[in-house]
């Protein structure tokens, strides 16, 4: 398969979307840290000495993973209709356009919603869907025309 042009298209843009949600997840642990927070009483004597015990999440913790778990549940259902599409032998500009779109909006979603700007999170999430619905359609299309 990494011989075929739209799966390399579709590797490079997978790690680009993985190291989105990685980073979110980190960044998560990184606010965190410094809100001096935790869910678990046995973190508050090792990885967070001094740390609160929380029932419920600081504003920018929640925030962060908020954007986390909006990019989960769009980015992995993205990858399988994208692993699909490759596999129905999309031909790799195709493929560019549509999974690099998707994975620059997402990015932008990402950035956008840590910093809480509207119209413009609103704005990239409407293009990320966009490219999941023309991967759907791109699907149907190659697999009616067999």
């Amino acid at each position: 398969m990494k011989t075929h042009p739209a799966f390399v298209v579709y590797a490079i843009n997978s790690l680009i979307l993985v190291l989105n949600i990685t980073f979110l997840w980190v960044y998560s642990g990184l606010v965190r840290g410094k809100k001096k927070t935790v869910w678990n009483p046995e973190d508050t004597t090792t990885v967070a000495k001094g740390a609160a015990v929380i029932v419920q999440e600081p504003a920018e913790v929640a925030r962060v993973l908020r954007a986390h778990n909006n990019a989960v549940v769009n980015i992995l259902p993205f990858l399988v209709l994208a692993f699909v599409l490759v596999g129905l032998n999309v031909p790799a500009m195709e493929a560019w356009i549509l999974f690099g779109s998707f994975s620059f909006f997402r990015w932008m979603h990402s950035l956008m919603y840590l910093g809480g700007k509207q119209p413009f999170r609103t704005l990239v999430f409407v293009g990320g869907l966009l490219a999941t619905l023309a991967v759907m359609v791109e699907i149907v299309r190659f697999t009616l025309a067999g």
